[in-house]
């Protein structure tokens, strides 16, 4: 660690940065996610927002970061990090910030991301908040977060500490205790402030070719030899797995436990409503954790957080943590037999019924309405 690092400076640490993660010279789509975000921080700070890009001759992956916000982007480039290593990129971060000295540092909480950030934290003796699903700097916007994503009495609560300054430092809001409660975490003592981010949670920002243009690219000089790193990457391999992409898709039919009395039926009529609209199948937590369908196939704050254009939940109650994963979505429809489901407060339509016999005639009426045209 280099002499004059201390991360209990924390004067000494200004800027926003983000771990830009790239596979085989590709962008993931996390990093432009969290750009995104990082500008809003960076923007709440008054400061610059900063991408740090690691590989072999990926310059050319830089300017659409700038697109995305960033005011700089700092590009490391060797052909000892063509292939993700835990120790290569752990000494290339590390050295970057100890000589840059970011205030904050966001990573996806991707598998590399989840490898690589608790890694960094250890070696530059500061903390780490893995898997947020809310970043804040801005102590007005944290609490109008709260208003709608707690049930805080927030009236009656005291935000202001005397051990640190609220204002500014990061507030990092992760799922906790298996997901049936929000945790909000600082780290007031040390810097960067670290935090990785479930992907798909924050909203990309429209992309501006102005900024894209105006983005700084530096090359900082840096030392790396093949004795740094412990391990030989001989091949990459890609699973042949399908995985439902939730993320990216405009309608999602979800199930819960509401098909319990029948679950293959259940999931059938699922799927046929999905091929019918043109979307994926999702569900809740507690159909999973039931064994009835896969984790991918899981949203909420323990699964994958959504915005499809449609969402339909079908026998899901709407607890506060599944909610959390899809409220943003532009269209719920909810579908349940308890009149008093919490999916009824914040679904646009609401059906009251057994999903048996409700699913069936919305398929029927897709069918006609398509035979119609």
């Amino acid at each position: 660690m280099a002499n004059n690092f201390n991360s209990a400076d924390i004067g000494a640490f200004k800027n926003v940065w983000v771990f830009c993660e790239q596979r085989q010279d590709s962008m993931m789509p996390t990093s432009y996610e969290l750009i995104s975000e990082g500008r809003k921080l960076a923007d709440e700070l008054g400061v610059e927002l900063c991408g740090i890009l690691i590989g072999d001759n990926v310059d050319g992956l830089a300017k659409d970061l700038g697109g995305y916000g960033a005011d700089k982007v700092y590009v490391y480039n060797s052909p000892l990090l063509k292939d993700y290593t835990t120790d290569g990129y752990t000494k290339v971060i590390c050295d970057a910030v100890e000589e840059f000295k970011p205030e904050i540092l966001l990573v996806g909480a991707s598998n590399i991301g989840r490898d690589l950030a608790p890694r960094v934290a250890a070696r530059l003796h500061t903390g780490l908040c893995a898997d947020c699903t809310h970043l804040d700097v801005d102590l007005n916007g944290y609490i109008e977060f709260l208003k709608t994503g707690s049930s805080l009495d927030i009236e009656g609560t005291k935000f202001e500490s005397k051990l640190f300054d609220v204002n500014t430092n990061l507030k990092m809001t992760r799922p906790a205790f298996g997901g049936h409660l929000m945790a909000t975490i600082v780290c007031p003592r040390f810097r960067p402030a670290m935090a990785t981010v479930r992907p798909g949670v924050m909203k990309k920002r429209p992309y501006d070719e102005a900024k894209a243009n105006a983005v700084e690219i530096l090359h900082p000089e840096f030392t790396l030899t093949a004795e740094d790193i412990k391990t030989e990457v001989l091949e990459v391999v890609k699973s042949a797995k399908k995985l439902v992409d939730l993320i990216g898709a405009d309608i999602i039919v979800s199930v819960g436990a509401g098909i319990s009395k029948d679950v293959e039926a259940g999931l059938k009529l699922a799927q046929e409503l999905a091929d019918e609209l043109g979307g994926v199948v999702g569900a809740s937590r507690a159909a999973v954790d039931a064994g009835w369908i896969t984790a991918d196939h899981q949203v909420g704050q323990t699964g994958k957080t959504v915005h499809p254009k449609v969402y339909v939940a079908l026998g899901i109650s709407g607890a506060i943590q599944h909610k959390a994963g899809m409220q943003d979505s532009e269209l719920i429809i909810a579908v349940n037999k308890a009149e008093n489901a919490p999916i009824f407060e914040i679904a646009d339509y609401g059906i009251c019924g057994d999903l048996f016999k409700v699913v069936p005639l919305l398929i029927d009426s897709i069918r006609a309405e398509k035979a119609a045209k």
